[in-house]
């Protein structure tokens, strides 16, 4: 499969990066950018194509993948001119900022006979991988409440590093929209779908930004499970994301991407009347049985935007692997849908005052 990345910034370098790592699955042919400069630049260090605009692009015959990093606020125009023109589709997280937006491209999607899919990299964690199939497997019992909890830090600098950082126009949100949305994806795939919202969301620590740096959040879920969400840029120096899963017969608690807590009653021999806390921990257990075997950690992996290019190695690997076999991938359009319209439902309700039912927003 030839690909195209749309967007040489920080998240297109790691498209770029990634697509690479899959050779000879996948190659990269050409990279676009509206910067020439940028564009060239990325294209230069592997030896590809640059264009200038999404449509020299799509005029190729030999594309037959585009991925879409441009700022969020443009995500669904380049995936719908994109599927319009025959080509699968990989669009970087958020979907876009607006269900609005996030409808064009599932209309485009059905209209055409091609794979879209977005990019979600930790629900393929061991320890997301883990959560999900005991919550499946009813390991946990009737799940009850789940937490998303992203405490970081991101200073003034940042958000002045680009005009579009901090606006409602393109980067559609704060904290939550661009930072705290892989911990909410992963609630939302552990819990279900959610069904109202109240939350409440400010700017408190940065200035010239149009959008929240910290919002918190309750949730119902359509099983009747309750959950917290909990997402800041203003928490300095920055702390880890964490996302509990409690049941009446299990819990599990993902910190910093890896699965630091997991009791499940059914593989344990002990009823704790009152309580195990950490002594009933099976994290390391569960891990093995799911065929995970404790890695090293490695300081020097390279990283982009605190991301590593593994997990998006293994997310475009599955992407690879859907087209092969015909069948969607992991994180659909439908998936990263059902992610948007909850933080979208949570700027509503903070912007309302009040509770809002996730359906008054997808209708």
């Amino acid at each position: 499969m030839r690909f195209a990345v749309i967007g040489a910034g920080v998240i297109g370098r790691t498209h770029a990066q990634t697509i690479q790592s899959l050779q000879p699955r996948a190659e990269l042919a050409v990279v676009a950018d509206v910067v020439p400069e940028r564009a060239q630049e990325l294209a230069g260090k592997y030896g590809v194509d640059a264009a200038n605009s999404i449509e020299e692009v799509l005029e190729r015959s030999d594309v037959d993948v585009v991925t879409i990093a441009t700022p969020s606020g443009l995500h669904a125009d380049g995936a719908v001119a994109a599927l319009d023109a025959g080509k699968h589709v990989i669009i970087e997280k958020p979907l876009d900022i607006t269900l609005d937006a996030a409808k064009r491209v599932l209309e485009a999607e059905k209209r055409s006979d091609r794979t879209a899919m977005v990019v979600s990299q930790h629900r393929y964690d061991p320890a997301s991988q883990v959560v999900h199939q005991a919550v499946q497997q009813g390991k946990f019992g009737r799940i009850t409440s789940g937490n998303a909890i992203m405490s970081w830090w991101r200073s003034q600098s940042y958000y002045d590093s680009g005009d579009w950082r901090g606006t409602w126009e393109l980067d559609g949100g704060g904290a939550l929209m661009n930072q705290g949305i892989h911990t909410i994806d992963l609630m939302t795939w552990f819990l279900g779908d959610p069904v109202e919202v109240y939350a409440w969301a400010d700017c408190l620590a940065h200035e010239r930004i149009e959008v929240e740096d910290t919002a918190v959040a309750t949730v119902r879920f359509v099983s009747g499970a309750l959950g917290v969400v909990h997402g800041t840029t203003a928490a300095y120096p920055g702390l880890t994301t964490k996302v509990h899963v409690h049941g009446d017969q299990g819990s599990a608690v993902i910190d910093a991407n890896k699965l630091t807590y997991y009791h499940s009653a059914g593989d344990s021999e002990e009823d704790y009347a009152y309580g195990a806390g950490s002594s009933a921990n099976q994290a390391q257990e569960a891990l093995a049985a799911a065929g995970f075997a404790p890695v090293e950690e490695k300081k020097d992996e390279p990283t982009v935007a605190g991301l590593t290019a593994t997990s998006h190695t293994t997310q475009f690997q599955d992407f690879l692997d859907a087209l092969d076999d015909k069948r969607p991938p992991l994180v659909t359009v439908a998936e990263g849908t059902k992610t948007l319209a909850l933080i979208r439902g949570i700027y509503e309700s903070a912007r309302t005052k009040g509770p809002i039912r996730i359906e008054e927003l997808t209708r």
